[in-house]
């Protein structure tokens, strides 16, 4: 299968690169011209425009927010105007429940397929090729799009045949990991000021109640201290949660634990946070509490 692949930041460059090693012929965008020219070592064909990556079946998105997506799908030379009539749209970044809406109308209109594929996972788990994929649309698009998904994840929820619906789903399982940050650091910082190794209260979590990769990988990282470099920067969890907030808005549905989330990534960020991972919102609760680690 041609496809077109946007996007190479740390999350994208390992999808593109699983694409690569499952066979498809790929072409590769990214503003930075170097992070190309690295997937072309791989195997890939670097594209000189927006445009060039999308003369392919299909092309994949992988940008950091609604703004970046907007820019590359709508602009001029963007992917409304030059990816063929019923080529194929799978969207695989984090962004609104309204932009995935807009996205949707506007492919319909010019006879395009769309499907909103956003995924769970870190960068070294992209890299390995065991995304968990969340996915939405027509079925017949769904069935298009399988080929490059089983290339970057493990294994494919498909939701609903709306694809914004992909989108509340992805958006509600980050705000379940950011809760887990918050409450994780916080019980962290209650123990460890009593007296209790920290690395001793992870193990006995993640050894009983909490055996789950998100407690023992994030866990790990709140108990050294250690959030650099970032798997998932911190104004991108910011970003996250107030996206979550439009959504339970536009449905309705208070959520106040989020709004504490809103609070406790911006006031991450504004003790000059912008570089580290998002999880060192749990480490807010220990710096409150007078405990300094790394």
């Amino acid at each position: 299968m041609k496809v077109g692949f946007i996007g190479l930041g740390r999350m994208g460059a390992g999808m593109a690169v699983n694409l690569v090693k499952a066979g498809h012929e790929l072409l590769v965008f990214n503003r930075t011209p170097e992070k190309s020219r690295a997937l072309a070592a791989q195997g890939a064909t670097v594209a000189d425009s927006v445009a060039a990556a999308c003369r392919a079946d299909a092309v994949v998105t992988m940008l950091a927010d609604d703004q970046a997506l907007e820019q590359v799908a709508f602009g001029k030379g963007g992917i409304l105007e030059s990816l063929p009539a019923q080529a194929l749209h799978i969207c695989s970044s984090t962004v609104s429940v309204a932009c995935s809406e807009q996205l949707t109308e506007r492919h319909a209109a010019a006879g395009q397929r769309f499907v909103s594929a956003p995924v769970f996972g870190r960068p070294e788990v992209a890299a390995a090729g065991q995304l968990f994929v969340v996915a939405a649309g027509e079925q017949r698009a769904i069935d298009a799009a399988m080929p490059v998904l089983e290339a970057i994840g493990q294994r494919t929820f498909v939701v609903s045949p709306i694809p914004k619906i992909a989108n509340l789903v992805k958006l509600s399982g980050n705000f379940l990991i950011a809760s887990v940050l918050e409450s994780l650091g916080e019980a962290l910082a209650l123990v460890e000021k009593g007296g209790v190794d920290p690395h001793a209260y992870i193990e006995l979590l993640t050894s009983t109640l909490f055996n789950v990769p998100l407690y023992k990988n994030y866990g790990a990282l709140l108990a050294e201290g250690k959030f650099q470099p970032a798997g998932f920067a911190a104004p991108l969890g910011y970003k996250d949660i107030r996206l979550v907030l439009a959504a339970a808005d536009e449905l309705r549905v208070p959520l106040p634990f989020a709004s504490v989330l809103r609070d406790r990534l911006l006031a991450l960020l504004a003790r000059g946070g912008e570089a580290l991972d998002w999880s060192a919102i749990g480490g807010l609760a220990a710096a409150d509490a007078g405990i300094e680690r790394g």
